[in-house]
């Protein structure tokens, strides 16, 4: 009897055939999903041309638990699922018609079986098809967490039981897929990584330090978009690492400057694999190799004393200013318990630090400062005057530093970072993620973009020549600080 002559309730009878093996495994699936049970391919034979001849479908209950032969018997165990349950369906190659035929078969079942409502959550009826794996990758690149991306997928299905999966297949899908994405290893599928972006755009920059191992230790890189950005903004620039990107805990530098609407624009990256002088000479020369050379006028950074000596070394011609906010930061770990007693120390040192434009007037007020409070010998505060240049206003008043007296972008871009990175990311998850970042400051920037032709210029109540002029010349963001 062919397959195509079943009989018409679906239901498997003894010299049934089928043209493939796949056809009989599907038939046989389809009955048990009628019947509320699921379907266990079992053993199979073939012959020394690798053709089956025979196979045994069987009820997934078939068999009994084995008994643990350990010498400890562990706190926790599986509850038993298998009952010898006798169904099954056995399918011979028949060589006359090279079909295969129903030879044996058993329809009762010697267990419960499952209710219709949860006939979708067995085994054998769950698959993650190409178009849904598909739907489930570009959901978890979109940042979705796995339950948001399985709760979507049976929203538009029309409930969970249509989706014809659970969360742990798509759980296993996914990872499956990050095991191929690093069939090479961490280290080769990031260099693979690399190579797809330089055949995407030959203008992808990237480089890797190796150490006397041959083991990679810092890395480096730049889109098309990064290094264009950098030619048009790249004057004033800052530079963190204090976000810490993954479960090695390695740093994450960016360097990072305003566009013309003083939004985030992302220059380049680093992956580092520490903080000494030795990383940081390397990544900034490699940043200046990325650009061509082109230096920035001024660097903002913290107060990283290995940063610090690397610049100096790496970039002596560009200004390099502190952060107003890590000092301020770092003064109120040395004199918090001022800001408890109401002393005024800490509103003379900010009005050092922001207030006063002439050099005199600040060489004042902090010699008052420091002989009120009896600060002459402290080493932090005297260090801090000593390198009062890349800090205090009236000594950056000649600088150019577009406004920027902190690492506050980078700040901000950390934020972001943080939305969208987890510690447990590995490498491959790590860029995918990291590009979101960067394609959402460049949304942003067209959003910008699109106001500034929609919107017309807020000129004010005297249309003088000049901010007619300044309205024309600059975006909306910078002619209102103009």
């Amino acid at each position: 009897m062919d397959c195509s002559k079943l009989a018409a309730d679906g239901t498997p009878e003894l010299g049934m055939e089928f043209n493939s093996e796949e056809d009989a495994y599907q038939f046989y699936n389809k009955y048990a999903f009628k019947m509320d049970f699921s379907v266990r391919k079992n053993y199979l034979n073939k012959d020394k041309d690798g053709v089956t001849t025979s196979r045994r479908y069987s009820c997934c209950k078939e068999g009994v638990k084995r008994k643990y032969e350990g010498d400890v018997m562990p706190k926790r165990t599986r509850a038993p699922t298998k009952t010898r349950c006798g169904a099954k369906m056995v399918i011979v190659l028949f060589r006359g018609t090279m079909k295969y035929r129903v030879h044996d078969l058993v329809l009762e079942h010697n267990h419960e079986l499952h209710i219709a409502q949860c006939a979708h959550m067995m085994p054998s009826q769950r698959k993650v098809s190409e178009t849904q794996g598909f739907q489930a990758e570009i959901s978890e690149d979109a940042g979705l967490s796995l339950k948001q991306s399985h709760e979507l997928m049976g929203k538009e299905a029309g409930g969970m039981g249509n989706v014809g999966y659970t969360r742990e297949d798509l759980k296993r899908y996914l990872r499956t897929r990050r095991e191929r994405s690093l069939k090479y290893g961490e280290a080769g599928s990031m260099l693979n990584y690399f190579q797809e972006q330089t055949l995407e755009n030959p203008s992808f920059f990237h480089a890797v330090q190796l150490d006397c191992e041959e083991q990679i230790t810092n890395i480096f890189w730049a889109d098309a978009g990064m290094l264009i950005d950098y030619k048009f903004f790249g004057d004033v620039v800052t530079f963190d690492t204090t976000y810490k990107t993954n479960k090695e805990y390695r740093p994450l530098g960016v360097f990072v400057g305003f566009n013309q609407h003083r939004q985030i624009v992302i220059f380049d990256a680093a992956l580092m694999y520490d903080e000494t002088i030795d990383s940081f000479k390397w990544v900034f020369g490699t940043f200046l190799e990325a650009m061509c050379g082109k230096r920035p006028s001024t660097i903002l950074t913290d107060q990283d004393h290995a940063m610090a000596a690397a610049l100096s070394v790496v970039m002596p011609e560009t200004f390099h200013g502190l952060c107003t906010f890590h000092i301020r930061r770092n003064f109120m770990k040395h004199f918090g318990n001022h800001y408890k007693e109401n002393s005024d120390l800490p509103y003379m040192f900010g009005a050092c630090m922001y207030e006063f434009e002439k050099v005199e007037q600040f060489n004042r007020v902090w010699e008052a400062m420091v002989k009120k409070h009896n600060l002459e010998n402290n080493e932090w505060l005297s260090g801090l005057y000593r390198i009062r240049d890349k800090w205090a206003r009236c000594m950056m008043k000649e600088r150019w530093t577009a406004g920027m007296r902190s690492t506050q972008l980078s700040e901000s871009l950390n934020a972001a970072i943080k939305n969208h990175l987890k510690l447990d990311h590995n490498l491959v998850q790590f860029f995918r993620h990291f590009n979101r970042v960067v394609d959402e400051k460049r949304h942003n920037e067209l959003i910008a973009e699109y106001e500034m032709r929609q919107k017309l210029s807020m000129v004010g109540l005297r249309q003088t020549p000049m901010l007619v002029h300044a309205s024309e010349t600059y975006s909306p963001t910078v002619f209102v600080a103009f």
